[in-house]
């Protein structure tokens, strides 16, 4: 074994580590948040130096405030601290001189002379700073919570497979500007061979409100057929059991998911946003909510929400369309609104009840993000 990989393997198994070996102040939660921390400033220090190459142009009003690079180095400067007494307070010293490490490479590169690097100005972007924004606010705003009211109380942040679904993150984030473009192809193959304009106009001049409710309607219709073709067409099927491997429910376990069923999802379930003239800020509200709701329905929540879940779709009813049981196959394929499937036959909501496991019967998807992207296209 190469120091490398000892050296993650070690970082692994502490991240990994069991309730019991990382009591309250010894040093465990410091060196977390330090790594977590020096990641996130590395990243954003790298976006903020070539804007052109990892940064989202969609994003630059956020980057240009005048407070997002003090945040960036009080970001490093808290990695820093927070490794320090990791280093202090922990015997195994890991976490802390990895995070250490990383805010001095971060530091570092925020102040080496400007360079231009391949690919700069050819209109190509990667999302670093999407990946990096996204993954802390979603986290930030879930993780709490999980953690006060879980599902499944064993269950740990760092459980089985989350760099995996970490890694979705990242190749959906990096990968944002292909994707936004392939979402919107068959958009724009309907508003090329139709006239929408008086009702374009119609739908734009509903009330703000209306239209984000529109929209989550219709996007929840056009998204429960595909999802049920996912499900039923075995061709499809494949790829969208990658989704279903996942054996934990958490907000992480919303990411995993085959980068073609991703095209396929969004580009014939967005149709409807696109074409009916929906204002730019309802679409991008839209945007926002489907974001935290994907990563709520996930999420390792055991909340009493009876008073709602007949109304829109709460993480219980799409527990169980992840259960491993029997009497969890093929039903509540809705996202948004369970109406559609007490509509169409696939409702299925026990009272009181949570699935006991998830994933696929026999677990046919190996781990590993490349050996998934694969399993679609391999022969039994």
């Amino acid at each position: 074994m190469t120091f490398l990989q000892r050296l993650r393997a070690a970082l692994r198994n502490e991240l990994e580590a069991p309730r019991q070996a990382r009591p309250f102040g010894s040093g465990w939660i410091a060196g977390m948040l330090a790594l977590l921390a020096a990641l996130a400033g590395l990243i954003l220090v790298i976006a903020l130096r070539h804007p052109s190459l990892f940064a989202m142009p969609e994003l630059s009003a956020i980057r240009e405030q005048a407070f997002f690079q003090p945040l960036v180095h009080l970001m490093l400067l808290a990695a820093y601290i927070l490794a320090a007494i990791s280093l202090l307070l922990r015997p195994e010293k890991i976490l802390g001189l990895t995070a250490m490490v990383i805010t001095l490479i971060g530091s570092i590169i925020g102040s080496l002379p400007a360079t231009v690097l391949p690919g700069e100005g050819t209109g190509i972007f990667f999302g670093l700073d999407f990946f990096v924004l996204n993954v802390l606010f979603i986290g930030f705003l879930f993780v709490p919570l999980e953690r006060l009211f879980p599902e499944h109380p064993e269950q740990t942040l760092f459980r089985d497979e989350w760099r995996e679904d970490l890694f979705y993150y990242l190749v959906s984030s990096l990968f944002v500007q292909i994707l936004t473009y392939l979402t919107l192809v068959p958009s724009h193959a309907v508003l090329a061979t139709t006239q929408w304009t008086a009702f374009r106009a119609f739908v734009g001049d509903l009330p703000w409100l209306v239209q984000v409710a529109a929209i989550m309607f219709l996007t929840d219709l056009a998204q429960y057929w595909v999802h049920r073709a996912f499900h039923q067409v075995p061709a499809l099927w494949r790829f969208h059991a990658v989704h279903h491997s996942a054996k934990s429910m958490d907000w992480l376990a919303s990411a995993r998911m085959h980068f073609l069923e991703i095209i396929a999802l969004r580009g014939l379930t967005a149709t409807p946003m696109f074409v009916l003239g929906f204002q730019p800020s309802a679409l991008q509200a839209y945007l926002l909510i489907v974001y935290i709701y994907s990563a709520f329905i996930h999420a390792n929540l055991r909340w009493n929400l009876s008073a709602i879940e007949k109304l829109v779709v709460v993480p219980r009813f799409h527990h169980w369309h992840h259960g491993i049981e029997r009497e969890a196959i093929d039903v509540n394929f809705a996202i948004h609104f369970p109406l559609l499937d007490r509509l169409f036959g696939t409702f299925h909501m026990p009272q009181n009840r949570w699935p006991e496991g998830y994933g696929i019967g026999g677990h046919p998807v190996p781990k590993g993000y490349w050996r998934q992207f694969l399993y679609p296209f391999r022969r039994d």
